[in-house]
């Protein structure tokens, strides 16, 4: 029972005022305080520069990381306002960046569409950031202003000088007391751009990082199309690019896609007014009914299919890859969150859904050979998911009958707890490892499931072909909750699935395919939080009864340093070369290991790169290592040994 003589009346009230409900609450505005978070701030600028881009306002924006860690965006637009709102009694400056749901972009003659908001996006920053200073070249002059703390102090609005610049630099520091990490990274800031230039023709993005000399520009003459190609370098089309553009009630869609041959995954990557919605939304939704509808009245039309029989919408997506974007007016933008990943405006799916389905149906009865493979690619996906359905319905009325559970019992060594959410599943390699993982492990909540040959390379297999390999099958029915669209989180019999193999390549081979294999067919579990990587050490440095294990070559340097002489390194490849008490105590023990859990930040991102790594084009591979991995580095362990061996 509460306490019902406790005081409580409107003096205990408060009112959050100005960017103060901001730092409050910050995941409301920008999703999280992890490193995504403080990367959304940049989203945030960059939107406002692409904005005035799009508007027809300068060529360039340039995006540098400082060797102080902090970020600046300069764009060649108008400059933000900064003379005095006679109606808000407010500086343009104070209005954009201390005020929410203050702005230009709620007025259409201002901006046609908009993907980043004045009146959220800047002022959000600014209440993130230990500091954020603005300069607006604007009307000949450079005016300055900083404000600090979260916005809260507010410097004075100056006049630098006479300048020949036009556009808005904005420079800013994430606030650590708010943030994880306030460590801003290269690759994901170029990605990010990547995107936001494919989508702004004619227009040059230069990103710069002072802490490592590294810089990148990024420039899409063909814009869509050029993105498109290079996201499916190495695949093998069916006809020629769907290339559609078109406007329906004030929204603009444009459309490129294609159906391809031995690829059986499904890939759509969508925008609105130039954002990245990577959980989609209505428009994604408008373009899947229009492909659904298209493909079913051509079947019927050509006498295709027969009878009642309609095409599913899944089945005639295997093996598409499309690239969506969208413009829609200011007065009907709804996005799903502050974070603007899903887009909320309905009319959009009856925007896309109208644009597609007119032209789209036009295009298959002037490439009726290319639609006719096309819909034989369907109808076979179509065959394929109802065998793999008939043997799922198999396995599900033999499961836990004789023949399975001899099966799962000659390889799992199981928990006793039957609380599955604190249960872990110890995936190892081999008998070797597996029985010195047997030996150290806690018998009430970790279980161990050895694989006695390598998973089966699932990327460019189809789904009926899963069940054969005996490795994923144990696998499958150990965790318990099926896969594909059988998958349900809630059968799982472990909290945590965790991958352990050798520090070696078919370690690393082995840990790969699980990943991928993981990605395609339980994507549910990662997105969940459920699949891990085991952190076993790489070395062993010991003297006498004093040792120490190392993760990597910095704390193998540091022990180097500790130990002085007369010590000995072990290096370990394999988990079978610690004992039961090391490998307990460095990788399975709860209170003394590591573990790397897996995430998904990007899906379109994460299918590129297993397309790219597990896929079936190795030149495409070769030149992407060629292009990124330093060959140059020589590993000296052996050489340390024989110095450890003579110092003993």
């Amino acid at each position: 029972m509460g306490n019902k003589d406790k005081h409580y009346d409107a003096g205990n009230l408060r009112v959050l005022k100005g960017l103060e409900p901001v730092r409050a609450r910050p995941g409301m505005y920008i999703g999280s305080t992890d490193t995504n978070g403080v990367h959304h701030l940049v989203w945030e600028i960059i939107d406002n520069a692409v904005d005035e881009a799009n508007e027809g306002y300068g060529k360039n924006i340039y995006i540098t990381i400082h060797l102080d860690g902090s970020i600046s965006i300069l764009d060649e637009g108008r400059g933000v306002p900064c003379d005095m709102n006679e109606k808000e009694h407010m500086t343009g400056f104070d209005m954009v960046y201390c005020t929410l749901h203050a702005g230009g972009k709620f007025d259409e003659s201002n901006y046609k569409s908009a993907g980043g908001l004045h009146g959220v996006g800047s002022a959000v920053v600014n209440a993130l950031s230990s500091w954020l200073e603005v300069h607006s070249y604007r009307e000949g002059l450079d005016h300055y202003v900083k404000y600090e703390k979260g916005g809260s102090k507010k410097g004075k609005l100056e006049v630098l000088g006479p300048t020949n610049k036009r556009g808005t630099l904005v420079h800013f520091l994430p606030d650590k007391e708010i943030f994880d990490d306030i460590t801003f990274d290269y690759n994901k800031i170029a990605n990010h751009i990547d995107d936001s230039a494919c989508l702004t023709k004619g227009v040059t993005f230069h990103l710069k990082d002072e802490r490592t000399d590294r810089n990148q520009s990024f420039y899409y003459k063909e814009g869509l199309v050029e993105f498109f190609k290079k996201h499916t370098e190495g695949k093998v089309g069916i006809g020629e690019l769907i290339k559609i553009e078109g406007e329906y009630q004030g929204i603009i869609t444009e459309f490129v896609g294609q159906f391809f041959k031995d690829d059986y995954s499904e890939k759509i990557i969508s925008f609105t007014n130039g954002v990245r919605t990577i959980d989609g939304g209505h428009h994604v939704t408008g373009l899947k009914k229009a492909l659904t509808n298209c493909f079913n009245n051509y079947a019927v039309n050509h006498k295709l299919i027969k009878g009642n029989k309609t095409l599913e919408g899944e089945d005639i997506r295997e093996g598409f890859c499309g690239i969506l974007s969208c413009r829609v007016p200011e007065k009907l933008l709804e996005f799903e969150g502050q974070t603007k990943s899903k887009l909320g405006t309905k009319a959009a799916a009856t925007a896309v859904d109208n644009v597609i389905e007119s032209k789209l149906s036009y295009y298959l009865e002037e490439h009726a050979n290319d639609a006719d493979q096309i819909i034989k690619k369907t109808l076979d996906a179509m065959a394929v998911r109802q065998k793999s359905k008939e043997v799922r319905d198999q396995e599900r009325k033999k499961k836990g009958t004789g023949k399975d559970a001899s099966m799962l019992s000659s390889k799992l060594a199981p928990c006793s707890s039957k609380q599955y959410l604190e249960n872990e599943l110890f995936i190892v390699e081999g008998d070797s490892a597996g029985g010195s993982a047997k030996k150290c492990r806690d018998r009430e909540h970790q279980a161990i499931l050895p694989l006695r040959g390598k998973p089966k390379n699932v990327t460019d297999s189809q789904a009926d072909e899963i069940l054969d390999n005996k490795e994923l099958y144990t696998l499958i029915s150990t965790i318990g909750a099926g896969y594909d669209d059988d998958f349900n989180i809630k059968n799982i019999h472990y909290g945590k699935i965790i991958i352990m193999t050798d520090a070696d390549d078919d370690g690393s081979h082995i840990q790969s395919l699980l990943i991928s294999f993981f990605f395609t067919h339980m994507r549910k579990l990662i997105e969940a939080g459920h699949i891990y990587i085991a952190c076993p050490p790489l070395y062993r440095v010991f003297k006498k009864d004093k040792e120490k294990y190392c993760w990597s070559d910095e704390e193998l340097d540091e022990a180097r340093k500790e130990f002085s002489s007369g010590y000995t390194i072990s290096r370990y490849k394999g988990l079978g070369e610690m004992d039961a008490a090391q490998l307990g105590k460095t990788t399975m023990n709860k209170s003394t290991r590591t573990l790397i859990k897996l995430v998904i930040e990007d899906v379109d991102e994460c299918k590129d790169k297993v397309d790219l790594f597990m896929g079936k084009d190795p030149e495409r591979r070769k030149e992407w290592i060629a292009n990124n991995i330093d060959f140059s580095h020589k590993e000296d362990y052996f050489e340390e040994v024989k110095r450890s061996e003579k110092a003993n």
